[in-house]
């Protein structure tokens, strides 16, 4: 059973990646066929910020929000006789949320 579950989920992966370039490649031919110009495909990527800058901007935003969930979490637990196995999950998901939306507002003013 276990098995199925893996080949029904990399067969999922192969079929968006094959869905998503075969599409964009089909696009691509039709426009030069027309006789578009090919600086089109790069267009607005000259100004973008590098995506390393990105990456760890989002990456230390995650954790840093991962981070406070879990103090807060355990503030919660131990001071307000909150459920372990509802504080430490829930504020986790929901730091590493703002941490990502964060990330994601600050990726934006960085472009």
């Amino acid at each position: 059973m276990e098995v199925v579950v893996l080949v029904v989920i990399f067969g999922t992966f192969f079929g968006i990646a094959y869905l998503y370039f075969s599409t964009r490649n089909k696009e691509r031919m039709a426009l030069i066929e027309k006789g578009a110009d090919a600086s089109i495909f790069v267009k607005g990527k000259a100004h973008a910020a590098p995506i390393w800058k990105v990456l760890i901007l989002n990456l230390s935003l995650l954790l840093m929000g991962i981070g406070i969930g879990i103090f807060i979490a355990s503030i919660l637990h131990y001071n307000l006789g909150v459920e372990e196995e509802v504080a430490f999950p829930g504020t986790i998901f929901l730091m590493a949320g703002v941490g990502l939306f964060t990330g994601f507002t600050l990726t934006k003013k960085l472009d």
